[in-house]
């Protein structure tokens, strides 16, 4: 028996996921959670051999869940199922310990596949999603532009930005310019979009 935990910030989501893959006689749902900050509790409680996160959820988002739920309950291998079918995002969870990403229009019969797949250790990941995130490639920006994306993510002005990297105005600018440039971006805000999607921040 292979044992799940869910969580969803949606309930009727979750609840239709958990009816769903208890139809399956060799999957358990053992815990339902709704928010990213309550998964490991509810992993070392239940001891699930699988965990199945979303990746928009509060308190956590399922990507920085995946990497506390590897760290603290390592035995418990993670599938993400989402809505968002991102390159940035199916990157960023199997960076994070991710051992499978799919979306939620997967037919219920191949999602209890991927669950299978996942708890015996191996990758499962949306073809389509595989493909578009191999179409992506590899980041054009630097260390630095990098850094200055991430920190105009949370918004702020250019002397925030500096005070926060501890670098001078100008420099910023320049990293800003050269990362809008290289995302084809035409704003500051469009260009943390662009390479937020892509997996490049």
């Amino acid at each position: 028996m292979i044992r799940l935990l869910l969580a969803d910030d949606q309930a009727l989501v979750r609840g239709a996921l958990a009816a769903l893959l208890d139809l399956e006689i060799d999957l358990e749902v053992v815990a339902e959670v709704g928010r990213g900050d309550e998964v490991v509790e509810a992993a070392r409680r239940t001891r699930p051999d699988v965990a199945l996160l979303d990746v928009e959820m509060p308190g956590l988002d399922g990507i920085a869940a995946t990497a506390a739920l590897r760290a603290a309950v390592p035995a418990c291998r993670v599938l993400v199922v989402t809505t968002f079918g991102r390159p940035g995002y199916l990157r960023r969870a199997m960076e994070a310990g991710a051992g499978g990403f799919v979306v939620k229009d997967t037919p219920a019969r191949e999602l209890a596949d991927a669950v299978r797949r996942v708890a015996l250790g191996l990758r499962v990941v949306d073809p389509t999603l595989a493909a578009e995130t191999l179409a992506s490639g590899d980041t054009p920006l630097t260390p630095r532009e990098t850094g200055v994306l991430r920190a105009a993510r949370e918004g702020g002005t250019v002397a925030d930005i500096a005070f926060s990297l501890g670098l001078s105005e100008g420099t910023v600018r320049n990293h800003l310019s050269a990362a809008i440039g290289k995302t084809g971006a035409r704003t500051r805000a469009e260009a943390v979009r662009i390479a937020d999607e892509r997996g490049w921040l």
